[in-house]
């Protein structure tokens, strides 16, 4: 079964809950921007539930056609009221739906999901007679559904009946820590039969400091085209992307030790104030301003009395 890699807090909180979440029969609603692992935590969640024997369904609303949307979610009957097209609901029955992008589902279409949810039955195209369907719905959003509903575009009821129990997947640039060991873990994974790339502390250093839009998505790209074009080699940061690459990145020391010596843990209090100040007390932002995760920042604060 495909796991959640990763160490940091904000991840081990969730991986510690989620045996209790999958054995119960709530709706879940993951946020998390592109490509933080929202598929991958509905794998499990479903994976590790009761209904893991039935068929796990993913609807990625996004990409419904508004002609036959109906059709496609719910099924159509012929003239004698027969099934003649089982919808992906009703082909769920006993297993677990997973509405990706749920917040691009059409306001009409919405209103039918939320019976669905909430009586688990439905009325297929050409019959009048409804259908029934014990289904669990698993749900993903990387918008602020809350704000999407306060603009008119997504139904209060149906959020509040998905929102039973929210889980947010954190982004890569909040995992600093996680880097290394995602490295490690794709380079093996995308060697094949070739020698394993790894990759230099600078380089890794440079991979903390990296935003990663695209997240764990993108790292594995990463992973995978350096795996191809330096086969067994150490990663320099000359070999980076550029985009991936700090200004500093091409110098062979960031910072000159000058003959006096210096004070470092009084240059670790200042930079750390330095970083606070511009990131006007984010801690985030401050994190990512210094190259290391929100949380290290957290511990260097407190050692710090700050």
């Amino acid at each position: 079964m495909n796991k959640i890699l990763g160490a940091s807090p904000q991840l081990t909180n969730i991986l510690r809950t989620l045996p209790i979440i999958a054995v119960s029969d709530v709706s879940v609603l993951i946020y998390g921007e592109i490509g933080t692992g929202k598929g991958l935590l509905a794998d499990i969640l479903h994976a590790e539930s009761r209904r893991n024997e039935r068929p796990l369904i993913t609807i990625n609303c996004a990409a419904l056609q508004l002609e036959g949307i109906e059709i496609d979610l719910f099924g159509q009957c012929n003239d004698a009221g027969d099934i003649e097209h089982k919808g992906k609901l009703l082909a769920a029955d006993g297993g677990t739906v997973f509405l990706d992008e749920v917040d691009a589902l059409p306001l009409p279409i919405q209103a039918k999901v939320l019976r669905f949810l909430e009586v688990g039955e439905c009325q297929l195209q050409g019959s009048h007679k409804l259908h029934k369907a014990d289904v669990r719905i698993l749900a993903a959003s990387s918008a602020n559904l809350h704000e999407e509903v306060m603009a008119g575009r997504f139904r209060a009821d149906l959020f509040y009946r998905l929102h039973v129990v929210p889980i947010t997947m954190p982004a890569l640039r909040e995992r600093g820590d996680d880097i290394g060991l995602l490295l490690r873990h794709f380079g093996r994974e995308f060697a094949s039969n070739n020698a394993v790339v790894r990759y230099s502390r600078s380089v890794e250093h440079c991979l903390q400091s990296y935003f990663w839009p695209g997240n764990i998505r993108e790292l594995m790209n990463f992973c995978q085209q350096m795996a191809l074009l330096n086969s067994g080699k150490v990663i320099q940061p000359e070999d980076l992307p550029l985009e991936m690459m700090p200004e500093a990145a091409a110098n062979e020391h960031m910072f000159v030790l000058p003959p006096t010596g210096i004070k470092l843990a009084q240059v670790e209090l200042d930079l750390i104030e330095q970083a606070l100040e511009m990131a006007a007390g984010n801690r985030s932002k401050a994190a990512r301003l210094l190259g290391i995760s929100r949380d290290t920042l957290l511990y260097r604060m407190q050692k710090y009395d700050l």
